[in-house]
């Protein structure tokens, strides 16, 4: 869970007068999580956040699956993904299920011409490449490489990028996005076992306040359809806000990975958690310190889970043919472990320089038509002995 964080002006109490300067008052707006039981942030806006002037047309957003039910280990080549001028056009969900929808999106020019909300599901970016800022009504957050972005359902936001090269891992979950409950306390502060603290966040700054009226489009996904609504003020109009339901970020060069003397379970790499699926961060480490140790991870059976990577940068040691931006899928009800030769080859060896995204589902991803247009078609293959 985030902390505590407050930006601009707030009233002294809660649900309390709060005047404007000038005379009038601030509307106030509870912006909460699973009812009144999750995380929860008190706005102050300039005008009442309910006024909707037109509702325009809509768009079904659904994924058209290829393949519903899958046994074969996949190889998806990520970036060629084509890239698009539109930052949603060019999301482009690949693997899916009723818990997450995983997309691909290469978008080449900043969203400025409306505003985005998801009110479906929260939203990690992953940054892979690009830099610039996430623009939204509780504050902006520059980004670089390596950045997650966690966006809680039903923030409004922007995104400026930099340049026109960007590719980015997007991650919708219908569940919300935690840090791992073994990383806390009861009072929900992180560990000193844990591979990253609250030191490492990075928090909405810079609150844009905008008192502005005309018309605003804001672009909704619900339901799966994104609908087109046309707003009298500007969505940036908060003068203030406090609580702990607010968009953040934590890069994955932050991440201080746990190793043993022995090879350790891909637990120790996680970064994010939900109901129906973890998040995990592999990144530069040591390796076991045991005499005789093999640091390539053993053979496992994925019987209660699929795994996809999403293979960043550097050398990935248990893999073969391995580039940036793929994506290896290992569907659950088979085992799968190293390429041949990577077990052998990875004795005595010191450590790794590997920088990927590891996403565990508790129930079954369906591959999009998107996905098999990447698909390599020989991956399931690669752990056949040579000539065989």
């Amino acid at each position: 869970m985030p902390i505590y964080h407050k930006l601009g002006r707030v009233a002294a109490t809660r649900h309390t007068v709060f005047e404007k300067p000038g005379g009038g008052l601030h509307y106030e707006q509870l912006f909460g999580t699973i009812g009144f039981e999750g995380m929860s942030s008190l706005l102050y806006h300039l005008r009442p956040p309910t006024a909707v002037r037109e509702v325009l047309g809509e768009t079904d957003l659904t994924p058209k699956i290829a393949v519903a039910k899958n046994i074969k280990a996949r190889l998806l080549k990520g970036f060629q993904v084509p890239p698009q001028d539109d930052y949603l056009a060019a999301r482009t969900p690949v693997l899916v299920n009723a818990d997450v929808h995983i997309s691909l999106a290469a978008p080449r020019h900043s969203l400025t011409a409306y505003f985005y909300k998801n009110a479906d599901a929260d939203e990690l970016l992953f940054i892979h490449r690009g830099t610039g800022r996430l623009r939204t009504q509780l504050g902006n957050i520059a980004f670089e490489p390596g950045d997650y972005l966690l966006v809680p359902r039903g923030i409004i936001y922007q995104i400026e990028f930099d340049s026109d090269d960007n590719r980015l891992l997007i991650t919708e979950s219908f569940h919300p996005i935690y840090t791992p409950k073994s990383y806390r306390n009861h009072f929900g502060q992180l560990l000193e076992h844990a591979p990253y603290s609250e030191r490492d966040y990075k928090l909405p700054a810079d609150l844009e306040t905008h008192d502005e009226t005309g018309d605003f489009l804001l672009k909704i996904k619900k339901q799966g359809v994104l609908h087109e609504l046309v707003y009298p003020a500007h969505p940036f109009d908060v003068v203030g806000w406090d609580g702990y339901n607010y968009p953040y970020g934590l890069n994955i060069r932050n991440f201080q990975p746990i190793t043993g003397k022995v090879h350790q379970p891909p637990p120790v790499h996680q970064q994010f958690e939900t109901k129906a699926f973890v998040v995990c961060s592999f990144v530069p480490r040591l390796f076991d310190y045991h005499p005789q140790a093999i640091p390539a991870p053993y053979y496992h059976s994925n019987i209660d889970s699929d795994e996809l990577l999403y293979y960043v940068d550097g050398d990935f040691m248990s893999r073969n043919n391995i580039e940036q931006g793929h994506i290896t899928l290992h569907p659950g009800g088979i085992p799968h472990g190293p390429a041949p030769g990577a077990y052998e080859r990875s004795i005595g060896k010191t450590g790794t320089n590997e920088w990927a995204v590891m996403i565990d589902t508790f129930r079954p991803l369906q591959l999009t038509e998107a996905a098999l247009a990447l698909d390599d078609g020989a991956y399931y293959k690669s752990w056949l002995e040579p000539g065989r």
